[in-house]
């Protein structure tokens, strides 16, 4: 049986793309089954709809509190008989009770080999730092921010006169190898947290 997957996405979703085509491999384990956006105009949802996806937006403005709007996306990603939840650039911090229900069920991708490198503008510190390599991390969630057991890496080389965007467009290739690859060992019980 192919695990149940929901993608969490905030905008034009390249990584939830990268997920969606993986899936339509026969061999794949997993099965896209939901997208949720907080965003209502991210480009992401049309590209789920027009796989066959179902695609709903929640959006977290129209919440009184982070600990409602997630408990709102719970009660989506459960109705759907989500397995596992595929974090593709979601722009939201999640509640710690949120993320303990989907404990060692919940990936992200990251766009730098953590540990280094958590939060935001990733591409512009390593290149600030003099780093000869940046890359991406697909990880566990975790209560704390991009702290979670990694599953894969890549890395790439920083050349000289990069800038932040020609940095980010070879680790998003990146990006789009691993996180089918990451998710096909989780939904496969290969990596587990």
């Amino acid at each position: 049986m192919k695990k149940r997957v929901g993608i969490l996405i905030s905008g034009r979703g390249s990584n939830m793309r990268a997920l969606i085509e993986a899936a339509k491999e026969k061999d794949y384990p997993a099965e896209i089954v939901l997208v949720i956006s907080n965003v209502a105009d991210a480009s992401g949802l049309e590209f789920a709809r027009g796989n066959g996806i179902e695609a709903q937006v929640i959006e977290h403005k129209k919440f009184p509190s982070r600990e409602i709007f997630d408990n709102a996306m719970d009660v989506a990603l459960n109705a759907a008989n989500v397995e596992i939840v595929a974090l593709a650039g979601f722009m939201r911090l999640l509640s710690p009770r949120f993320v303990e229900k989907w404990h060692g069920r919940m990936i992200n991708i990251h766009p730098s080999l953590l540990p280094a490198y958590k939060g935001l503008h990733t591409h512009k510190r390593a290149i600030e730092a003099g780093e000869k390599f940046a890359g991406c991390t697909v990880h566990f969630v975790t209560p704390e921010l991009d702290d979670g057991p990694a599953i894969l890496q890549a890395q790439v080389p920083v050349l000289p006169g990069d800038s932040e965007d020609t940095l980010a467009a070879r680790v998003l290739e990146q990006e789009h190898r691993i996180y089918p690859q990451a998710l096909r060992l989780v939904a496969e019980g290969k990596a587990k947290l």
